[in-house]
């Protein structure tokens, strides 16, 4: 199978998730660009496992830093000729603690981490990929579909950022942009292998496992597969949805 043309940018790529996806689009697509916070040791060492299926580069970016965001979306399209895909699977640790006992302070590190993130993104390659004719895949939670009590800092940002892929599908569809959201239920890693660790104990988190329908939690691998095709000329007629991947926890 022939690669995609042109590249893809992921946001957030040393996480859980975002590995798996910049691992799996480094089969698709000949350039993949993603972008790390802070871990650069862990950033070179997915470069380099990359370098000789893909051209792989990484950039570290804040992504409250809307300049340093717009110069990597510029050098990301500039290096592959054609930037085509932006994965945008940046997130933060998330406290669970009830509506009532959270602070302003919670509310906007939250929102700035999980939604304005997106919204810098959305608003910087939009230009792009009106140009390229490309899409959007936001790695939301199935959060705002599914409430466990306690979720509120990670369920109601990520339902800002579903909406905001409808949207750009409703405005942008005549431009040939497309924006989807792919919505992981629990994950055995990443930020959800980190709750796993840090709350409830192993007979509730056994109790979900076998609350879910296909007995099992999530992996990168699942949320990556389905990001891969969300971006591929395969998909090129789906635009709006929010696929929940989440092993049927949610029905």
């Amino acid at each position: 199978m022939s690669k995609e043309e042109g590249g893809a940018l992921v946001l957030g790529g040393t996480g859980g998730l975002g590995s798996a996806i910049v691992r799996r689009l480094a089969q698709d697509w000949d350039h993949v660009d993603f972008t790390y916070r802070s871990n650069e040791a862990k950033a070179k060492a997915l470069r380099e496992e990359l370098g000789g299926i893909a051209d792989v580069a990484s950039h570290r970016l804040d992504v409250a830093d809307e300049q340093a965001l717009a110069e990597i979306v510029r050098a990301a399209h500039a290096r592959s000729g054609a930037l085509r895909a932006v994965i945008f699977s940046s997130g933060v640790h998330i406290p669970q603690i009830h509506v009532s006992k959270l602070q302003p302070d919670q509310w906007h590190e939250a929102v700035q981490a999980e939604l304005m993130g997106f919204i810098a993104l959305v608003r910087q390659v939009l230009p792009v990929l009106r140009e390229t004719h490309g899409s959007i895949v936001n790695i939301g939670s199935v959060a705002p579909h599914w409430f466990v009590v306690g979720d509120a800092l990670s369920a109601v940002p990520k339902a800002g950022s579903e909406t905001l892929c409808r949207a750009v599908a409703k405005e942008e569809g005549r431009f040939g942009v497309r924006a989807n959201t792919v919505a992981p239920g629990i994950m055995e890693v990443g930020i959800g292998g980190a709750l796993m660790d840090s709350i409830y104990s192993d007979e509730i988190w056994e109790q979900s496992r076998k609350n879910t329908p296909l007995r099992r939690f999530g992996t990168g691998d699942d949320v990556a597969g389905i990001t891969a095709f969300l971006c591929s000329s395969e998909a090129s007629f789906i635009t709006g949805q929010t696929i929940i991947a989440d092993g049927g926890l949610s029905l």
